[in-house]
C-alpha cells in the first residue's frame, strides 16, 4: 500500500480504485455547497459531480415539485452517461437520491446518505419531525406568502452551522436561498427504493442538531430506516463543516462510498 498527503490534506492510497461520485445537496443550499469537498476529491484522483437540480440554485421555483427534483437529476445522469459511481445525498438530498435510485439502479455502485432524511414509504420529510417542528414549519410557510420557507438566522446559527463563528454563520446564512414548501411536504412512494438491493452507508456527523434531538436524531433516527448499511461516523455539523473541514468529510465520503 502505498500512501500520499494532497495539498488539501487528504490522505490518499494510490493503489486504491478511484471513486466516481454525483453529490446533492440538501435543502437552503446550493450545489456550490460541494465545491470545497469536491476539490479535495478530484485532487485525490476521484470524478465527481455536483449537478443543481430542477427550481434551485440561483432561481428558485417557489412551485417545483419533488418529482421534477427527482427527474432533473435523473436526466444530468443519463446525459452524462454517469456509470459505476456513488451516489450521495445531503438531509432533503437524502429524499432524492431515494428516488433516483429507482431509475438509474444499475448505474449506482453505492448508496451514501450524509445526515440525509430517509421517509419511510408514504412519508414525507415533514413527517418526519416532531409536531411543534411540523407546526412552525407551515407557520413559515404561510408568512411567506409565496410557498417557500425561509428559516430565522438564529435557528439556522444554532443548528445548521453551530460549529462555526459567527462571521461564517451570517456569510452561509446570507447566501441560503429560500426552500421551496413542497418538495419536503410531498409524501413519498418508497416502495421500490425499499426493494433495492444497492449497497448503503450512512454518515453521520456527531455536532449536527439541524434534527431535533432522539428520538429523531438522524442517527439511528433516519439512518435505521435503512435495514443494512454502513455506518461512518465523523465530527461535524450540519452545513459549515463543508466549509471549514471539507478534506475531513471528503475522506469520510470516500470511506462511505468504497468497497
Amino acid at each position: 500500500m502505498t500512501n500520499s498527503t494532497t495539498q488539501t490534506g487528504l490522505t490518499v492510497n494510490t493503489t486504491e480504485e478511484k471513486l466516481t461520485f454525483v453529490l446533492i445537496h440538501g435543502a437552503w443550499a446550493k450545489a456550490s455547497f460541494w465545491d470545497n469537498t469536491a476539490a479535495v476529491l478530484r485532487e485525490a484522483g476521484h470524478t465527481v459531480y455536483a449537478p443543481e437540480y430542477a427550481g434551485h440554485g440561483d432561481n428558485i421555483d417557489p412551485h417545483v415539485t419533488h418529482e421534477q427534483i427527482v427527474s432533473s437529476v435523473v436526466d444530468y445522469i443519463t446525459q452524462e452517461n454517469i456509470q459505476d459511481f456513488v451516489l450521495v445525498g445531503h438531509s432533503f438530498g437524502g429524499t432524492v437520491i431515494a428516488k433516483v435510485a429507482e431509475f438509474v439502479s444499475d448505474r449506482v455502485k453505492r448508496l451514501v446518505f450524509f445526515d440525509a432524511f430517509i421517509p419511510k414509504d408514504g412519508e414525507s420529510l415533514l413527517d418526519q419531525m416532531p409536531a411543534p417542528v411540523q407546526q412552525a414549519f407551515h407557520g413559515l410557510i404561510q408568512a411567506s406568502g409565496n410557498n417557500t420557507i425561509t428559516l430565522p438566522f438564529p435557528l439556522f446559527r444554532d443548528t445548521f452551522v453551530n460549529r462555526a463563528n459567527l462571521e461564517l454563520a451570517k456569510q452561509i446564512y446570507e447566501a441560503s436561498p429560500a426552500e421551496p414548501a413542497g418538495p419536503l411536504l410531498h409524501k413519498l412512494d418508497l416502495k421500490k427504493f425499499y426493494s433495492l438491493q444497492i449497497p448503503k452507508s450512512y454518515l453521520f456527523l456527531t455536532e449536527d442538531v439541524a434534527y431535533p434531538p432522539a428520538p429523531f436524531a438522524f442517527h439511528p433516527g433516519q439512518s435505521s430506516n435503512l435495514g443494512v448499511y454502513r455506518l461512518i461516523v465523523s465530527d461535524g455539523d450540519h452545513i459549515s463543516t463543508a466549509y471549514t473541514h471539507a478534506n475531513v468529510l471528503a475522506q469520510k465520503l470516500v470511506e462511505a462510498g468504497r468497497d
